[in-house]
């Protein structure tokens, strides 16, 4: 046996470019969960996959639940719901996690966006009208591992949804970021409409939490919080 679970993160999230290059994206996001449901079922692995709240088209006024219908906006994410229907449909036993505004001090993420671009401007313009919960990715990952090591409780294909606590816009987001790093940066809200984009975002997509804290007694901390621990490590490690 290669393995008793397998941490599914790979995809293909550049959402606005995916808009062009659907071949590409569809390959990712939805044929390698082919791939993963076949050798799943072949060697008996348990996949944790991770998908999103592009899942919603952000019509809700109430934090989406697992069961809410979903109705994706952009073809990011139609192909990341196609995945998740592949396994749901195909393997006798998953968690599929989705998460939202997902950020780290690796890689790029909207984080490091505003504060290399609050070292090159003195003002920035940020949506205020797209309301979601940011994610850390460290503590996502914390949640992974919860679940991996008490995987025997999922009996059948399960959807989760993870994200920090509480509730913001982008310009809170970014607000929040300058004003800890204290950046010199005048962030001025603008509405979606005034950026537009290839791929259309839902307005609202915060995830209701409810279901991963029962049943694996996680505690999930505040996205301020959160938040502050990785501009330390950003920081401390000179990461940019």
């Amino acid at each position: 046996n290669p393995c008793d679970i397998l941490i599914h993160t790979a995809a293909y999230t550049a959402v606005d470019k995916a808009e062009t290059d659907k071949e590409n994206a569809h390959n990712v996001n939805v044929n390698a969960l082919k791939n993963i449901a076949l050798a799943s079922q072949k060697y008996n692995f348990f996949p944790i996959h991770i998908s999103t709240d592009y899942v919603f088209d952000g019509k809700n006024h109430k934090p989406y639940t697992e069961n809410d219908a979903t109705q994706p906006l952009s073809v990011y994410g139609q192909t990341k719901l196609a995945g998740e229907h592949i396994l749901l449909n195909t393997v006798n036993r998953c968690a599929i996690i989705r998460t939202s505004w997902l950020y780290s001090s690796f890689g790029h993420n909207f984080v490091k966006t505003m504060l290399r671009l609050s070292q090159e401007r003195k003002e920035l313009q940020v949506v205020y009208d797209q309301i979601g919960s940011p994610t850390y990715a460290a503590d996502l990952a914390e949640a992974i591992l919860k679940i991996a090591f008490d995987n025997a409780k999922i009996t059948k294909p399960t959807l989760y949804h993870y994200s920090n606590e509480g509730v913001c816009s982008w310009y809170d987001f970014a607000k929040e970021i300058m004003h800890y790093t204290q950046a010199q940066t005048d962030i001025h809200p603008i509405e979606t409409k005034d950026y537009p984009t290839p791929a259309t975002r839902p307005y609202y997509s915060v995830l209701n939490k409810a279901k991963i804290k029962k049943d694996f007694h996680i505690s999930i901390p505040y996205w301020k919080d959160s938040l502050h621990l990785c501009l330390n490590t950003i920081s401390n490690n000179k990461t940019l």
